[in-house]
């Protein structure tokens, strides 16, 4: 029986091991971690015939040949240049990613594939919504949704509920992690939603960085770029003239050939002088999610979607979870939970979509980047910031620099969620926004789990007074 490795237990790398095993292969999956809940998942997955490593040092050759595997899929947590990933490669054994791995299996699909450093989690929702309207089968999947290999095994499986339906399309988010382990990942679709710099602990220079993103782009038979986007104008149009570009300053701005352009004028959404939709069918503010409306009508017009459905689609799309979705009221004040905000920009971007003056909530594990604008705009619409997580004192020293005073380090989201009230009714603040600027990894397994404390610490508090059904505003 062939061996498969399949690295880190999130859900990536369960759903990979999932798939293969249901194809045949002995999976063993290895990840470096050994708290409580892994034991017990190593224990659940041992009885459906899965072996799970745990502590393990990912290094190879092993110490057993007759464990040499011969396939090795890596979920996106795990750098592609790790050590032992290298010694693997170097030894011959074919080394992939997840999405690598689901698109192998489900290359006979048309896909749409959306990368980007910001918006690609509302650009994604919005074309699944679309699509979905419209009567197709297009899952989500990747950083939202499903893992895309859970999808692959569910359509294989007949014991799934999905094995005997048709997929129209698959729907896929996709990082940069998962790019650079997808050799052969070539979507009907690629979207690029923004580019700035992140991730440059792994990737090192915004140079690389683009470049990754790149190939998607490159793989795709299709290419929907932002031209508001000061890179991909800049950089963008050499390589990708011929692509369908977004603009929302009218078709004067257009990148390209305006038959090929999605663009906003006199309120409207118009592809080649056809008015799909108006913008303000979108409930959800700020000129980042314009352009993010943009690029998902834009791909639903090349799938051959009319624009009824299109505009009737945009105006039910309830928002996204974790990107400024508003949690509740109290007394007048409404706590936002923009937990996706995971960088500088897209904090910023968050921040300057609520009205002032602001209580923040910010921090978490510290990534690189240019937090100057961020900065500049907790000075104009933040009457105070509390501070949690890892990055706190880095966070104290940065507002200190800027001469910023009205911060305190509280640590924790459950001291800080009580705290935001006070300072809300001291300052007159109508909105407490949870929008960290940092990866979660400190205290939570993911930015969901960090939302998702948010929400409950603000709904055991305060109750849900607008209903069962949380309102958004989102990005």
């Amino acid at each position: 029986m062939a061996i498969a490795h399949v690295i880190g237990l999130g859900k990536s790398g369960l759903a990979a091991a999932t798939l293969l095993h249901y194809q045949g292969w002995h999976v063993i999956i290895r990840d470096g971690g050994y708290s409580p809940a892994l034991i017990h998942q190593k224990t659940s997955l041992a009885d459906r015939g899965i072996d799970v490593q745990l502590g393990d040092p990912l290094a190879y050759p092993l110490v057993d040949p007759t464990d040499t595997p011969q396939l090795i899929v890596v979920s996106p947590g795990v750098p592609w240049d790790h050590p032992g990933l290298l010694q693997a490669r170097n030894q011959g054994i074919e080394t992939i990613g997840e999405m690598e791995l689901a698109w192998r299996n489900l290359q006979s699909h048309q896909w749409i594939g959306i990368t980007g450093t910001n918006g690609k989690t509302t650009t994604t929702a919005l074309i699944a919504a679309i699509f979905q309207s419209a009567g197709l089968h297009a899952p989500a999947c990747g950083n939202i949704g499903k893992a895309a290999c859970e999808i692959a095994r569910q359509i294989q499986d007949p014991s799934t509920s999905d094995a005997t339906r048709t997929i129209d399309w698959i729907i896929a988010e996709i990082s940069s992690f998962q790019i650079e382990s997808s050799s052969t990942l070539a979507p009907r679709i690629g979207i690029w939603t923004t580019l700035t710099p992140d991730h440059l602990d792994r990737h090192k220079t915004l140079e690389n960085y683009a470049a990754i993103k790149s190939q998607l782009l490159h793989h795709a038979s299709d290419q929907i770029l932002n031209g508001d986007d000061p890179w991909l104008h800049q950089h963008g149009f050499q390589q990708w003239s011929g692509a369908w570009w977004t603009s929302t300053h009218g078709q004067s701005a257009l990148l390209g050939d305006v038959k090929r352009g999605c663009y906003i004028q006199a309120g409207w959404v118009v592809i080649a002088g056809q008015p799909i939709l108006p913008v303000d069918s979108l409930k959800m503010g700020g000129v980042h999610n314009q352009q993010n409306l943009l690029m998902a009508v834009m791909a639903a017009h090349i799938a051959g979607i009319s624009a009824k459905v299109i505009a009737k689609a945009i105006s039910d799309f309830p928002g996204v979870p974790h990107r400024l979705e508003l949690i509740c009221t109290w007394q007048g004040v409404d706590f936002i939970n923009d937990s996706k905000a995971t960088n500088y920009d897209a904090a910023e971007v968050g921040l300057a979509s609520v009205p002032a003056p602001v209580i923040l909530i910010a921090g978490g594990k510290a990534k690189s980047g240019d937090d100057h604008q961020w900065l500049a705009t907790i000075q104009a619409k933040a009457a105070a910031v509390l501070l949690i997580g890892d990055a706190a004192p880095l966070f104290a020293r940065r507002l200190q620099q800027v001469n910023y005073q009205t911060y305190e380090v509280v640590e924790t989201m459950a001291a800080a969620v009580p705290r935001s009230m006070d300072l809300a009714l001291k300052y007159g603040a109508k909105v407490v926004l949870l929008s960290p600027a940092c990866a979660s990894f400190d205290h939570y397994a993911n930015f969901e789990q960090r939302g998702d404390d948010f929400r409950t610490l603000c709904q055991n508090r305060w109750g849900n007074p607008k209903g069962s059904v949380v309102d958004t505003l989102a990005t």
